[in-house]
């Protein structure tokens, strides 16, 4: 009986496992090398949604083209190299123990690291360091606009934006961001002139020649918009601002801890291991 009811069930197990199968392996074949095939569903999770249709099928060829050729390097190289060429297991284990260390390299880290890095530590540091804070192009405090010059709106915000009042502030970036081209307000931060140039289209150089009292003006000869910075601070030489270098400070100080849990960890290990005898060094005796 029990002989029977698998011969009856036989079939009705094939056809599901052919159906498994197909469930499996039912997608279109987009690409083959040798054995090896690329289904669509595999190419289609590489390109991002909402691309055009251009930029979809040039991923999509992009894709299949380094699939490809990662398997026909494969394929000449399995064929081409000799035996002791083909032994990748020593670099495989040391790559192995190098990804093990620095995973638990992070998570010490992470488990350990004080993040913490108060006004106080980056001041003492600032102070200590000035010389490593030198200057070495001048850094502004500015407000930014480009702005159509037929604009009507082009004499309102010129005012507002150079305005010490804060309501003239928020209202020349109110209009400004409906109107003009391009609107920052970076009058709290400062800014390195080469990042400020770039929005001028200018060498750093030439953009500070144009500085006329409190304000840069640039009018393009091919062009029918203005550029007008309102310089709110400008430091030319000398240490940099705190505020300014605040931020390098703190990744710094943190460089520093993270240093010195690595250094840590390291000499703890040895120590433990020596400890246990789990580390031993033997001394030649000459």
């Amino acid at each position: 009986m029990r002989k029977i009811l698998i011969l009856l069930l036989l079939p009705a197990l094939l056809g599901s496992c052919n159906a498994i199968s197909s469930l499996v392996h039912d997608d279109q074949v987009v690409a083959k090398v040798g054995k090896n095939k690329l289904y669509k569903s595999e190419v289609e999770r590489f390109i991002p949604n909402l691309v055009s249709p251009e930029d979809s099928a040039r991923l999509a060829k992009q894709y299949i083209n380094s699939w490809a050729m990662d398997l026909l390097y494969l394929d000449v190289a399995e064929r081409e190299l000799s035996k002791g060429e083909l032994d990748v297991s020593a670099e495989l284990e040391d790559f192995r123990r190098s990804l093990l260390k620095y995973r638990y390299e992070q998570r010490y880290i992470n488990d350990r690291l004080d993040t913490l890095v108060t006004d106080e530590q980056v001041r003492n540091y600032y102070e200590a360091h000035k010389s490593d804070f030198e200057l070495k192009r001048p850094v502004l405090k500015v407000r930014f606009v480009d702005v159509m010059k037929d604009s009507p709106n082009i004499n309102a915000i010129l005012r507002m934006m150079t305005s010490q009042e804060y309501d003239d502030v928020q209202r020349a970036d109110t209009l400004a961001k409906s109107t003009a081209l391009r609107w920052f307000d970076s009058s709290d931060t400062w800014m390195d002139a080469n990042e400020l140039a770039k929005y001028f289209g200018l060498e750093y150089t030439q953009l500070l020649s144009l500085l006329r009292g409190d304000t840069i003006r640039y009018e393009p000869a091919d062009r029918a918009d203005l550029m007008v910075a309102y310089v709110c601070d400008i430091r030319n030489s000398g240490p940099a601002p705190l505020d300014y270098c605040a931020p390098r400070i703190r990744d710094i100080l943190m460089s520093a801890r993270k240093h010195d849990l690595m250094n840590s960890l390291e000499r703890d290990l040895l120590e433990n291991a020596l400890e246990r005898k789990q580390f031993v060094v033997y001394k030649n005796e000459e």
